[in-house]
């Protein structure tokens, strides 16, 4: 069940556009994250870690965490633009908490700010498991991109 929000969506099918988002990206789809929980202003991921998802000495690389920090929140502020809008990262800050020899990673995005022109996410980054770990932290800034007529 998705965490509840205190935002109304402005698209009817915003879940299938934010399904699109999370799939239809053939780095993301190469990747492997799967959407686990969407709501309006929320977004939940998941990856099964493969090798090729690590660095050198076995950690899950920090280029794959900062892509599933990045994509969730996108996708979480997808959720309330406007049909035919997209929305595209216009700057993103992470902080790499923990190193992570793990076999899944679940990603949260929640939107702090929501706005007509930017939106403001933060994303966590959590080794999943009985008790979730905090590997990573992110704030991600949107840009609401309209389309041209």
């Amino acid at each position: 069940m998705p965490e509840p929000t205190e935002f109304l969506p402005a698209h009817p099918d915003y879940r299938q556009e934010v399904e699109r988002i999370l799939t239809a990206a053939p780095f993301i789809r190469a990747l492997g994250l799967e959407p686990r929980e969407i709501a309006p202003g929320y977004c939940a991921t998941r990856l099964g870690v493969r090798e090729d998802h690590q660095q050198q000495d076995g950690f899950v690389h920090a280029g794959v965490q900062a892509a599933i920090a990045d994509h969730t929140a996108g996708a979480a502020g997808a959720t309330l633009i406007p049909p035919g809008a997209n929305v595209l990262t216009a700057e993103f800050k992470i902080n790499l908490l923990r190193s992570a020899r793990v076999k899944e990673l679940r990603c949260v995005a929640r939107v702090l700010k929501p706005g007509r022109t930017l939106i403001v996410v933060e994303s966590e980054v959590l080794a999943d498991g009985d008790a979730p770990v905090l590997l990573a932290k992110a704030t991600v800034t949107l840009a609401v991109v309209m389309p041209r007529g």
